[in-house]
């Protein structure tokens, strides 16, 4: 029976709309964790669509659910590309779910910020210091070292998360222990160091605090840099970064091609562009450090502390320092909580 001419144009619609799909799926890259609203990840989509015609879809997973969502998908995979914490990025690669790949730019990533074979790499960073509200500190001198915060004149100004249940709260406590001559098989300097602060009556949140320093609540705060250099050139408030005298540590954020990506040539012009001078630039306006210095522009870099500052900043053993969390976690709340 011969079909009608209706059925037919019918048939040819659905043909055409399936190649555009396809059309449209030969120039995408799906990346887990590419958060719009994180980091200005917005911004770096669009740029890479504008840039190279790759379309990257917006994806809210964190680091957790992304390294989980990869291992269930493992023997058909779906991403080719994550984003992720770097303790994330060395389990992901611990489970078999990335990729070896040197994207441009591999060469000006510091060794220990990548993977040597390149199943991880960092593209951006944060360092731990004080996010400072000169204002609340009503004319007290801004401290300058882990030692300052012990003072008594900053009894009840010092905020810290608590690090048994937040990341960045034990960031900081590897970072002062590192800085008061511990490592990650030693916590004691660090342990020492919080059971002298509760002299001073720390403020000690299990969420996330930028809203509390801008009010003054929290003069002092244990957190990343690029939170404070939102508040201050963001939102306009007086807050100074610190990176204290004794030293601190960077930590980075990673990415990672998906091994067996359905779309991997995409996903390396995607991974490209990121470490391309447009793509960090994108993470220095949003007040994150990019991992390739060089493509900083003399006015973002203008937001930043010196590089003379950041030379105290230490890369550490990123393995190690989430083997030994746990161990950590019970210690603290054993002795010093």
């Amino acid at each position: 029976m011969n079909a009608s001419p209706r059925r037919l144009l019918k048939a040819a619609a659905v043909a055409i709309g399936l190649l555009a799909g396809a059309g449209a799926w030969a120039q995408t890259a799906i990346c887990y964790n590419c958060p719009p609203e994180w980091a200005d990840w917005g911004s770096q989509l669009r740029a890479i669509k504008a840039k190279t015609g790759i379309t990257v879809p917006p994806d809210n997973k964190n680091s957790g659910q992304t390294l989980a969502q990869l291992v269930a998908e493992k023997a058909s995979p779906v991403a080719d590309i994550a984003y992720f914490g770097v303790t994330f990025g060395i389990q992901a690669k611990k489970e078999g779910v990335t990729a070896a790949y040197k994207p441009a730019g591999w060469a000006e990533i510091p060794d220990g910020l990548k993977d040597p074979d390149g199943h991880w790499f960092t593209i951006h960073s944060g360092t731990l210091g004080f996010m400072v509200n000169v204002d609340a500190l009503k004319g007290k001198p801004v401290p300058r070292s882990w030692a300052d915060l012990l003072k008594p004149e900053y009894k009840g100004l010092v905020g810290y998360l608590d690090p048994a249940s937040a990341f960045v709260g034990y960031v900081g406590a590897v970072a002062v222990n590192s800085a008061r001559g511990g490592n990650l098989d030693n916590f004691g300097p660090a342990i020492e160091w919080f059971k002298a602060l509760k002299k001073n009556e720390p403020i000690v949140p299990k969420q996330t605090s930028y809203a509390r320093v801008l009010s003054g609540e929290i003069a002092i705060l244990l957190d990343y840099d690029f939170n404070a250099y939102r508040a201050k050139y963001k939102d306009k408030a007086n807050v100074e970064f610190v990176i204290p005298a004794e030293g601190t540590v960077v930590v980075p954020y990673v990415m990672s091609a998906v091994a067996r990506g359905p779309n991997t040539a995409n996903g390396h012009k995607a991974l490209d562009f990121i470490l391309s001078n447009e793509g960090q630039a994108i993470w220095a306006n949003a007040f994150l450090r990019p991992v390739r210095t060089s493509a900083i522009s003399k006015e973002a870099q203008a937001n930043f502390l010196p590089a003379s500052e950041y030379a105290r900043a230490r890369t550490i053993d990123y393995g190690r320092m989430a083997e030994v969390q746990k161990a950590f976690s019970d210690r603290y709340l054993r002795e010093a909580q």
